[in-house]
């Protein structure tokens, strides 16, 4: 480990990770503790249970829309249709819009797609640390319910430096982008060698959390306390995964879905951005009609992704340049037409949720669709008054609710009600206040 100068002096002595982890013949990290560093100073809320699964799809397009092309002049329940949301008219009954919304102290323009659904302030801060996103706070707590206690999907993503999911502990969870492979793993069962490999893997990840906490018993007893309360949150996390690694094992031996569906064929090429978020609205809404989730979350990463072609449209530059369109007509032409395709595209999927039945109830009434983005106009990176539709859930849709564009009303009011909606016993998320104003169940 790199040497810091340290702004005390210790009198125990320095205690390695390495000879701790050395002791216990596997590799495995230790949390950073006081005495690891020379000189240097759960019982868990549970779902309240219900009959109805309720499922939660998170989708981001970080150039986020043309705020006077997308919000409605008019409020309440009888407003006229804004130019965007003509596109989604046959469903107007089954989304609500939001205006003057936003995360509160979530700043920096373009760096706030990864607060999306964390709603962690000052992303662009030195030394910003994320908290977890709705779909892991999710996960965590009916993720045992599923296959898969999340999925985490992309459009172009700069992988690494871009994701909707974070863990509680801030670390970001890879976007999965390729549509056959998300396929793949819902709904194509291994042989019977390939399942007893893969439980063998399992198995030894347990037998190797289980080495390490027996091993770490008696570090407890030789650290101070601020050092014991890291390693409690350690075993805690350790603990929790051995639990997940269980219900994996479980997992694996039960025969996967049958799909009437083929596997997908990734599109290779990023100019063929809108055929890619088409996949993945497919792959979202096959993960929900099979129950092998509840919690999905999708960054459209329009920043990363270059000049695209759908249908008879191909644009001139990449998306990120038109966005910042400087009031050009040509590039406001060309946006236009982008966004129009994703309200289109985000119609069909509307569609296809209602046409899927389960237990006679339509599964968009069991699905809960957030769209929005971190951005309120991409040409001037403000991240103020966002774009926000929410659609499904058996809430009452078919209104325009409206906040003061100056003085915003928190969008993490939102989560909080999603989070009751799916049975969670919680009246907090991040920087919330209360549940969202104005919507009302079903």
């Amino acid at each position: 480990m790199k040497a810091m100068q340290a702004p005390f002096v210790s009198t125990r002595s320095a205690m390695s990770r390495r000879r701790f982890l050395r002791a216990t013949g596997i590799m495995l990290a230790l949390p950073l503790l006081d005495s690891m560093t020379p000189v240097f100073a759960s019982a868990k809320k549970r779902l309240k249970t219900s009959e109805a699964p309720r499922r939660m799809l998170g989708i981001c397009n970080n150039l986020g829309m043309l705020p006077e092309q997308f919000f409605p002049t008019e409020v309440g329940r009888n407003y006229t249709l804004s130019p965007y949301l003509e596109a989604l008219k046959q469903h107007r009954n089954d989304f609500s819009v939001f205006s003057g919304v936003s995360h509160p102290d979530v700043d920096g323009g373009h760096p706030a797609d990864i607060c999306f659904l964390t709603a962690a302030p000052h992303p662009s801060s030195s030394g910003f640390r994320n908290t977890i996103s709705l779909d892991q706070y999710i996960g965590e707590r009916i993720g045992h319910l599923t296959r898969f206690p999340s999925l985490t999907l992309g459009v172009n993503v700069a992988q690494g430096a871009r994701s909707l999911s974070w863990t509680g502990s801030g670390v970001l969870i890879p976007c999965e982008e390729k549509a056959s492979e998300v396929f793949t793993r819902m709904f194509l069962q291994g042989t019977k060698t390939e399942t007893e490999a893969q439980t063998r893997k399992l198995e030894l990840g347990q037998s190797i959390l289980d080495a390490v906490s027996g091993q770490a018993k008696d570090l407890q007893r030789s650290v101070g306390p601020r050092d014991r309360d890291r390693l409690d949150q350690y075993f805690t996390s350790v603990r929790e995964l051995e639990r997940h690694l269980q219900i994996s094992r479980e997992w694996e031996r039960k025969p996967k879905p049958k799909v009437n569906a083929s596997i997908p064929l990734d599109p290779a090429d990023p100019r063929e951005y809108m055929d890619k978020v088409k996949l993945m609205y497919d792959m979202a809404r096959l993960a929900f009609e099979t129950d092998s989730t509840r919690s999905i979350s999708l960054l459209l990463d329009s920043v990363n992704s270059p000049a695209i072609e759908f249908g008879d449209i191909k644009t001139t530059d990449g998306y990120h340049n038109l966005s910042h369109h400087g009031r050009s007509e040509e590039k406001l032409k060309q946006l236009r037409a982008i966004d129009e395709w994703h309200m289109k595209l985000l119609g069909e999927l509307f569609t296809h949720l209602k046409s899927v039945r389960e237990d006679g109830e339509p599964l968009l009434d069991r699905t809960m669709v957030l769209y929005g983005s971190n951005l309120g106009n991409a040409n001037t990176h403000v991240t103020t008054n966002l774009p926000t539709l929410f659609a499904g859930g058996g809430f009452k849709h078919g209104q325009h609710i409206a906040f003061d564009k100056q003085h915003n009303y928190p969008l993490p009011n939102l989560f909080v009600s999603m989070l009751q909606r799916m049975g969670l016993q919680t009246d907090s998320f991040a920087s919330s206040t209360g549940t969202m104003r104005g919507l009302e169940m079903s």
